[in-house]
Order: structure tokens, then sequence, then C-alpha cells
């Protein structure tokens, strides 16, 4: 069943965009037929590199606007869709999947919802994955990104008993995402480069193309942890 992939973060500066760059590169890298959607209209960077293959989708609470997002549904019925979602944009998706009960909808044309929250370790960070799970319940699995690049030490989360009990009682599957080196990802982010890109670029030096490709091994380890995807690669 073809997947709707949310990756999330609801507030900005919390790496979203860079594990949705990942996880594109990741499919493309698979050779997993999918599509990449860009819903930020503010700062549309996954777009701004994946320019060639990224179409467009706008969430939004205006009902005169709430059906530009129904193209993400409607491509989803052939392949999986990986939706980069703009910061504050929680209610305006809940909004969509409940007004259009897409969830059950999913349930008879094949298509299945995850949200990939990708979370920095923070007071206010945390409190919104807790808000996002609460909202969907059972409905929809997430998944706790752990950003390592943004906090490395996430021992305040493993002893947080409310996270605990949330991760326990809808079953999350919790991952690490990797740290990309400082250098390396501010000359990819300030050239726009895919991460096949970054891979061949000599001015990155032999340890720092390295660098790029044990980081993208290591995303790609805790992508597959899920299992999500295991029928699509076979």
């Amino acid at each position: 069943m073809p997947t709707i992939h949310l990756v999330d973060g609801e507030k900005g500066g919390v790496g979203k965009s860079l594990v949705t760059r990942t996880m594109i590169q990741y499919f493309l890298d698979k050779k997993i037929p999918f599509v990449p959607v860009e819903t930020d209209r503010s700062n549309p960077d996954v777009a701004g590199v994946y320019k060639g293959i990224c179409q467009y989708a706008v969430f939004s609470e205006n009902e005169r606007q709430a059906d530009k997002a129904d193209r993400i549904f409607e491509m989803a019925t052939s392949k999986p869709v990986v939706v980069n979602l703009a910061a504050q944009s929680h209610r305006a998706v809940f909004d969509w999947i409940e007004r259009n009960q897409l969830i059950e909808l999913g349930n008879s044309e094949g298509v299945t919802f995850c949200k990939w929250f990708v979370s920095t370790g923070g007071y206010d960070s945390l409190n919104l994955f807790g808000q996002s799970v609460n909202s969907y319940g059972e409905k929809m699995p997430h998944i706790l990104v752990r950003n390592l690049g943004l906090c490395d030490d996430w021992e305040h989360v493993d002893l947080d008993m409310n996270i605990q009990k949330l991760i326990k009682k809808y079953k999350i599957i919790v991952i690490d995402f990797p740290k990309l080196a400082y250098k390396e990802r501010n000359i990819i982010d300030q050239n726009r480069m895919t991460f096949a890109e970054a891979r061949e670029n000599k001015e990155f030096g032999i340890i720092g193309r390295q660098r790029v490709v044990n980081f993208l091994k290591l995303a790609y380890g805790a992508f597959e942890k899920v299992g999500i995807w295991d029928e699509e690669i076979k």
C-alpha cells in the first residue's frame, strides 16, 4: 500500500528539511518510484534542491483553498509520496485529513499515512510531538526522529515519563538521525546540492566526500529500521 510520508516538526529550525532531502535521496538511490511534494511556501528549500522532481501543494485553513492539498492523496494512490510540511501547519493538515475522512478513505483506496516527527529534544519540540500524537491517536503511526545534529544527548527524553508513556501506548518507533558535519552541510545548503551531487563534489576532498557517504549510510539505516519500505525495496 503506498504511503503518504508527512515529514513534520511543526516549528522551524528542527532539521525537517534536511530529513526530507535525505529521504528523497534514499528513494532515488533505492530506485523506488515516489513523488516528493513541497508545501512550504515561505522557504521551499526542498524544492529548491530537488526542483526537477518536486511537486507543489498547499495546506490551508481557508475553505476556498482547502482542496489544493487533494493532489497529495491522488498521487498516493499509485506510489509513495514524501511531503515536506511547513512549520505551523498541524491544524491545516489535521483539518484536511479529518474533514475528508482520509484515513478511512485510505483504507478503501489502498493509501496509508505515516508521520515522521523531527525533534530537537527541547521542551517545545517534544510538546508539539505529543500534541501531534494525541491528535491522531492510533489512526496515524508516528516516528520520532531524534535529530542528533541539534541534540546529542537524549537522556532527558529517555527519563521523561510522559513521553515514554506516549511512545509505549502508541508503539512509536524512535530513530536517530545522524549529524552532518558543519562544513559539508554549509556548502550543500549554500549551493543547493542534492546528496548525489555532494558525494561527487571535489570541493569536499576525499575525506569530506566520505563524511557525506557515511552520513547517508547512517541515515538510510535509521530509515530502514522502521521497516515501512520493505515491500517497495523488494
